[in-house]
C-alpha cells in the first residue's frame, strides 16, 4: 500500500516545480534554443539572416487573424509565417532583388499586424508582449505546445540534415546527388515558420532573428564542423535563455530583450577566443 502513495507524492512535487513560472519560462527558453539552433545554422551558412525577420514580423499578422477568428495563436502564427516564407521564397526567383523583397514583405506585415491587433475590440492584449515576447507569462499549454514543436523541428532536421546542408553548400553537388534544393529549401521554410510560431511567445516577433543568428554565428567562430556548430549552437542558445532570465530575475530588465543580450555577449566572447587562438 506505500507505493501508491510514495508515487502520488512524487506526482505533486512535479506538479508543483511546474507551478513555477521561472521553471517554466526557463523550459521554454531551452526548448526553443534546441530548435532554432540548426535552423540558425543553416540561416547564417545561406546568408538569410533578413529571410528569418520577415517570417517572424509576419507572425505578428498571425496574432490578429487569431484573436479575429478565435482560434489558437500557434496556429495563426504558423499559418501565417509559412505563408510569407513560401511567398518569399515563391518571388525570390521571379527577378525580384531578395532585400528589396524582404524589407518590403517584412515591415508591411509587422505594420498590417500592429494595426490589425489594434482594432480587435473587446479583446485585452499587450502588443509589447508579441513584440518581445513574454517569456514569464508562459502557462503549462504554451509549454506542451512549445516543446511539441521543439521536438517536430528536430526530428525535421535530423531527418533531412543531409539533404540540407549538401544543397546548402553545393546547390549542383546536390542536384547529381538526386537531391532538389527546392524541396530543401520548403523544409527549411517549413520549420523556420515552426520555430517562428513557437518562439513569439518567449522572445517576441522583433528578437527571433537574432536567437536564430547569434548563437549559430557564435559557434560558427568557434567549431570545425557543421554538427559541431549545430550543437554549438544549441548549448549557446541554451546558455542564453537561462542567464538571460537569470538577469531579467535579479535585474528587473525585460526577459526576452535580456536573453538576446547574453547571447550578444556569447557572440563577442567566442569570437575573441577565436582571434586569440588565430594568434598562438
Amino acid at each position: 500500500m506505500a507505493t501508491p502513495v510514495t508515487t502520488t507524492i512524487h506526482t505533486s512535487k512535479a506538479t508543483d516545480m511546474f507551478d513555477d513560472f521561472l521553471v517554466r519560462a526557463i523550459l521554454a527558453g531551452i526548448g526553443v534554443s534546441l530548435a532554432a539552433a540548426p535552423l540558425g545554422c543553416f540561416v547564417v551558412w545561406r546568408r538569410m539572416a533578413y529571410f528569418g525577420d520577415a517570417t517572424a514580423h509576419a507572425a505578428i499578422l498571425g496574432v490578429a487573424f487569431s484573436l479575429a477568428f478565435g482560434i489558437s495563436i500557434f496556429v495563426g502564427t504558423l499559418a501565417v509565417a509559412l505563408a510569407m516564407a513560401i511567398t518569399v521564397t515563391t518571388l525570390a526567383g521571379r527577378g525580384y532583388a531578395m532585400d528589396t523583397l524582404l524589407g518590403v514583405l517584412a515591415h508591411s506585415a509587422l505594420a498590417f499586424g500592429l494595426v490589425a491587433v489594434s482594432l480587435q475590440h473587446g479583446i485585452r492584449i499587450d502588443p509589447m508582449s508579441y513584440l518581445f515576447g513574454d517569456i514569464l507569462a508562459v502557462s503549462k499549454s504554451d509549454l506542451v505546445v512549445i516543446w511539441i514543436g521543439v521536438i517536430g523541428v528536430i526530428l525535421l532536421v535530423i531527418w533531412r540534415w543531409q539533404g540540407l546542408l549538401t544543397s546548402t553548400l553545393n546547390p549542383d553537388l546536390a542536384y547529381a546527388s538526386g537531391i532538389d534544393p527546392k524541396r530543401e529549401q520548403l523544409v527549411l521554410t517549413i520549420g523556420l515558420a515552426v520555430v517562428v510560431a513557437v518562439a513569439i511567445k518567449v522572445v517576441g516577433a522583433l528578437l527571433i532573428g537574432a536567437l536564430l543568428v547569434i548563437p549559430a554565428a557564435s559557434a560558427r567562430a568557434v567549431t570545425k564542423s557543421p554538427e559541431a556548430m549545430a550543437v554549438g549552437a544549441a548549448i549557446i542558445g541554451a546558455a542564453s535563455a537561462c542567464g538571460g532570465l537569470w538577469m531579467s530575475y535579479t535585474m528587473d530588465t525585460p526577459a526576452g530583450p535580456s536573453i538576446v543580450c547574453v547571447a550578444a555577449v556569447f557572440f563577442a566572447a567566442s569570437n575573441l577566443v577565436a582571434r586569440i587562438a588565430l594568434t598562438r
